[in-house]
């Protein structure tokens, strides 16, 4: 099955960013990595990760510990029709989104998380899921010509596909953005660039700790 074997965020201060992740989300590098970057962005990348966890009440923790590590919030987290959630932008620019489809907290309170989701805005939602399915990855969720969702293996990185314009929405921010999308995707699939735009290179493996 091929699918994202990691997400590269190319941010302006790695040693920064990496303080981040660590400290907001307990990230690790095998599943967000960072490269120096100063290539030019403005507005909406095109892009939001997800982390998906069990309850409302990991919702928050998460949310707290993003903001107290730096980050800006872009929605307040606040139950919805699907469950309950929050949205915050990392110092490096990146848009998270924190959510739950739980109603209410059955365990104790902590910062883990489920799945990590990888939303690509996109033009046109039905071109973009031909163009990968064509590349090998297999499809989990379909919605017309709203959202796809691909699957993925334990403990790697979710694809997704989101009407651009929509996925803005969903994350607080205008629609507008111009320049680098600020990431890179690596996998069995690649290399390639997509039509809208997001560069994907040959899987590399982590390399080995002592």
């Amino acid at each position: 099955m091929k699918s994202i074997d990691s997400v590269t965020l190319e941010v302006a201060d790695t040693t920064a960013a990496a303080r981040f992740y660590s400290t907001a989300f307990g990230l690790e590098p095998s599943q967000v990595r960072l490269r120096d970057s100063q290539a030019p962005t403005t507005g909406f990348r095109g892009f939001t990760l997800s982390l998906v966890v069990s309850q409302p009440g990991n919702v928050d923790a998460l949310v707290d510990a993003a903001l107290e590590a730096g980050a800006t919030p872009l929605k307040p987290t606040a139950k919805s029709l699907w469950g309950y959630g929050g949205v915050v932008q990392a110092p490096d620019g990146t848009i998270w989104k924190i959510a739950t489809s739980a109603k209410k907290d059955t365990g104790p309170v902590t910062r883990a998380f489920d799945e990590l989701v990888l939303l690509l805005g996109v033009e046109d939602v039905k071109a973009a899921k031909r163009f990968y399915v064509k590349r090998g990855l297999t499809v989990g969720k379909s919605f017309g010509g709203k959202y796809v969702e691909f699957v993925a293996g334990p403990g790697s990185v979710k694809p997704a596909l989101y009407k651009r314009s929509a996925l803005a929405k969903d994350a607080g921010v205008p629609a507008d953005g111009t320049g680098s999308h600020r990431i890179v995707l690596a996998g069995a699939t690649g290399p390639f660039t997509d039509p809208d735009g997001f560069v994907w290179e040959a899987g590399v493996p982590l390399p080995a700790t002592a």
